[in-house]
Formats: C-alpha cells, structure tokens, sequence
C-alpha cells in the first residue's frame, strides 16, 4: 500500500505531526485537514519520554503529549476512528521500539493493521535488531520503512533487502530532528549512491525540512518529501488554521515539481 503512494507522476508530500500535541482532537483536526490538504502519506509521531532522534521542537511536543496520558492504544484507536470517518490517506506510525515492546509485537501489528495503519517506522530499530518483528509486520501487510544515513554503511543493505522496506527514508543529516537554515550540499549525491542499491525502491528524505525552498529541492531528486518541525511548531504556535495553510503550501510547491 505504502509504495502505492510512489507509483504517480507527483512527488509524494508526507507531513509530520506529534500525536497529542496540541491535544488529541487538535490531532485529529490535523489529520483529517492535511488529508484535504494534499497529504499523500501522514506521519504519526508515538509520544515517547526518552526521544533520542527528536530534535527541541518535536521533544517538546512528545512531552505535550505524554502529560496528557496519550498511550499507543490511544492512537491506533483513533486511527481506527477517523477511518471510519471515511478518510482513506495513508498513515505511517513513527515511533521508537519501547511503546511497541510493550504493548506486545504481535498485538501491536494485529491492532495497526486492523485499524487500518499502513506502515510503522521504528526509528531505534535497526534492521540487525529488528528482523523478527520487520518480519511479522511485512508478513501481516503493515509496511515496513528504514532509515538510512549518510553514515549508514551499504553492507547493510543487503539485510534491508532481504527485509523489502516499502521505502526508505534518508536523514538529511547527521543529527536530530529539527529546522535548518540550509540543506547538505552533497544531499542530491548522496541521494543518488543510494539510488544505485535502491534502484527499485522509492526514497524520501527528511529530518530538518522547513521551508518550501528546500522541500522544492528536495522534491526534484527525491520521490517523497518529509516536513515536521516547522508544521508541529506551527500547529502550537498559530493554530489548526493557520497550520493546514502552511500544509497546503508545502503540498502545492512538492506537487509541482
């Protein structure tokens, strides 16, 4: 399903956003308006209380979240409700591996599934690690996306391979998430040596995406766009209107590329 997404002649836009930040129907505002807003994938972040990978402004969001009880239960039940709804974008679950360990690794991938989740990205997770549960989830059709770095040594790629991730999402950099005043000057290269083991696979970039400048660069040698901090700000700080604006524009300028 996920690949899908991949398979037109646009770009694919994918919004982040912290579940339960501001609240949990700011949420689901969120993600029934990016849906109209031009979303081709939705990102939910799992609030976690030790996010390694997370940069000031989605730390400060999963800490929103957190204080307001929100559990792994809670999000794939209200994925389940907006289904209902009738919205049909696909939704990827980014989350580190500790929320899944505990809700249980074959229940977790029944519930996603069943909910109608399409993927889960499990940022701690590496693919050594994970080939057990990546294995589960692939054999129960929730997809499975890896990261990958400008560190990330190709001898590890024949194990991602094996594992036939629905895409992978390359890190921009060599840090936490979060905005940046620039991108790598090297990130179109680099797009294009992982491209030589991926030939088959779509790839989309993120971590540190901001502006519409970049998200346009971005999108010119990259099958899918991720945009997080700056929309998880925005949603904080302006508000769902004003948020899903900034959506629509990112959408429009990925779209036309």
């Amino acid at each position: 399903m996920l690949k899908q997404i991949f398979k037109t002649n646009k770009k694919a836009f994918i919004p982040f956003i912290m579940v339960g930040h501001p609240s949990m129907e700011d949420t689901r505002r969120a993600i029934l308006g990016l849906a109209s807003a031009g979303a081709d994938l939705i990102e939910l972040g799992v609030p976690f209380s030790d996010p390694a990978a997370d940069g000031p402004i989605n730390q400060a969001a999963a800490e929103i979240a957190l204080r307001q009880g929100v559990t792994l239960k809670q999000i794939i039940n209200l994925v389940q409700s907006i289904r209902k709804s009738g919205c049909e974008t696909p939704i990827l679950l980014f989350s580190y591996f500790n929320p899944i360990l505990a809700f249980g690794e074959k229940a977790f991938v029944t519930a996603a599934v069943s909910a109608g989740i399409q993927g889960v990205l499990v940022v701690d997770l590496p693919a050594e690690e994970g080939l057990s549960f990546y294995q589960q989830a692939r054999a129960a059709h929730l997809g499975v996306v890896l990261l990958a770095s400008p560190t990330t040594s190709p001898s590890r790629f024949t194990l991602y391979h094996h594992i036939n991730p629905s895409f992978i999402y390359y890190i921009s950099r060599c840090a936490v998430t979060g905005v940046q005043e620039t991108l790598s000057q090297t990130l179109a290269v680099e797009i294009h040596t992982l491209r030589t083991y991926f030939p088959h696979h779509p790839i989309a970039v993120g971590f540190g995406i901001s502006t519409i400048e970049q998200a346009q660069a971005v999108a010119s040698f990259a099958e899918g766009v991720v945009v997080g901090s700056g929309l998880v700000k925005a949603l904080e700080t302006s508000g769902i209107t004003a948020f899903l604006t900034l959506a629509k524009h990112f959408a429009n300028s990925i779209h036309g590329v």
